[in-house]
């Protein structure tokens, strides 16, 4: 029996101090209701360069007359919720489960875990979450409920963590969409390493939200 790419564990719990132990070790927890907690590792690593976010020339065209805001951290439950609500191509159901998303709603109340939120007037059209350790950032999930919104949550996301000298989001397992955005796929050891290195980096002070603001959509294009 062939096992799972980058499958290394089973069981455990999604308390703070195992999450982030797991990340700090190029690891995270993916798993469907009804199942025990499975621990990934895939090889090679999906990720992201920070200034290596690809957008068509179409869609920058479109984007740069849109009135659209970014915020972080002001709507991470409703970011996380829209994503474990929103369908995927082949997968039925969600892997955002009751326990993840307390997981990662104390994870956030802890100043781990972070969104960047998409807004259309007071209305969220769009979303990204993940956690960031040191200068290490890893992507969870996103979301769109107008079209292009994940895309902007992303591209946001990026230039944010650009500017900041973060050079990395972890996408985890490469897929057409992600692809199309510009991800790119890294070698585990390689990507084990940079996280090592990354994620004992001193983080930046002061709270997302107060270091983003309010960032017009057509400022990214």
């Amino acid at each position: 029996m062939v096992e799972p790419d980058g499958l290394l564990a089973t069981g455990g719990d999604l308390s703070p101090a195992r999450l982030l132990n797991a990340y700090r070790h190029g690891i995270f927890p993916w798993y469907s209701e009804g199942q025990p907690i499975l621990w990934w590792s895939p090889d090679p690593r999906n990720v992201f360069a920070t200034d290596g976010v690809h957008l068509s020339s179409k869609f920058r065209r479109q984007m740069r007359h849109c009135d659209w805001t970014l915020r972080a951290d002001t709507a991470f439950a409703e970011v996380i919720a829209a994503c474990a609500d929103t369908p995927r191509p082949g997968q039925d159901g969600t892997w955002i489960t009751d326990d993840m998303f307390a997981a990662y709603r104390e994870m956030h109340r802890l100043g781990h875990a972070h969104s960047i939120e998409v807004f259309a007037g007071d209305r969220l059209v769009g979303g990204i979450y993940g956690l960031a350790i040191g200068r290490m950032f890893f992507g969870e999930s996103m979301f769109s409920s107008e079209s292009g919104g994940s895309k902007i949550a992303l591209a946001g996301l990026a230039k944010l963590l650009c500017g900041w000298g973060w050079p990395w989001i972890d996408a985890q397992v490469e897929n057409a969409h992600t692809r199309s955005l510009g991800s790119r796929l890294m070698p585990r050891a390689r990507f084990v390493s940079e996280v090592s290195r990354l994620a004992n980096e001193p983080a930046p002070a002061g709270s997302w939200s107060e270091r983003v603001g309010v960032m017009a959509a057509s400022e990214l294009f």
